[in-house]
């Protein structure tokens, strides 16, 4: 029944392209409010991803919200794909390039190293075009004003980094990672080890600990879901 459901749930969403994170919680709560006749129900997800990533959402309802902070915490993987030898300064497709270089003469052996250069604990610097708080703004604030900031480094971990280089110079990839970490970054450090530059051309997450992305259902699966319930 809707109601137990309600009460306290944790359903996988496959967050469409464009969306924010906000966007795919926000449909939901409506459509379970409109259903169960409430003003107000506590709804929230366990990993922001940025509106041109797709992929697994975990969201939480009702009693369920308490475990947002420990989900959040979980290590996520991603696939995806950089393109080699142009840059933009969100790191991705966000912002229009900025910069071009040829990637000629990249050997498989180049890519190997940075590929496992990345493996382990390391300190990371956010892309400026991101949700981090500098002096009580989020730092995208300043980033779209043209107003340059210094972002701090954060610890994260990589934990497995896998590339594929066949449709070179796009290279696709799988990544497991703690949280905080930022694929754009990744990306745009991948580029800079190689001297050419890269962006992150597309981002999906397919896990977050012991959640799969085959295990989820879209925000249109969902709301169906839901409309079907008895009260």
């Amino acid at each position: 029944m809707i109601t137990e459901f309600s009460q306290g749930s944790t359903i996988l969403v496959d967050k469409p392209l464009k969306w924010t994170s906000f966007d795919a919680v926000n449909k939901l709560r409506w459509h379970l409010r409109q259903k169960l006749g409430v003003k107000k129900l506590k709804v929230g997800h366990a990993g922001t991803l940025d509106p041109l990533a797709t992929g697994l959402l975990v969201i939480c309802i009702g009693k369920h919200t308490k475990l947002i902070e420990g989900l959040t915490s979980d290590t996520k993987t991603y696939t995806g794909t950089f393109l080699l030898g142009k840059t933009t300064p969100s790191y991705d497709l966000e912002t229009k390039y900025n910069s071009e270089k040829e990637p000629t003469g990249i050997t498989s052996e180049q890519l190997e190293e940075v590929r496992l250069s990345f493996l382990g604990v390391q300190q990371q610097v956010p892309p400026l075009f991101s949700a981090k708080q500098i002096d009580g703004k989020r730092a995208y604030d300043y980033a779209r004003a043209g107003i340059e900031k210094e972002l701090k480094a954060n610890a994260i971990e990589i934990m497995d980094f896998q590339i594929d280089s066949t449709r070179f110079p796009e290279i696709d990839f799988e990544i497991s990672c703690s949280k905080g970490t930022y694929i754009r970054s990744i990306a745009h450090d991948f580029g800079q080890k190689l001297e050419c530059g890269a962006t992150l051309i597309a981002l999906r997450r397919t896990r977050s600990g012991i959640y799969d992305i085959k295990d989820s259902k879209s925000v249109e699966e969902w709301i169906s879901f839901i409309e079907e319930q008895p009260l």
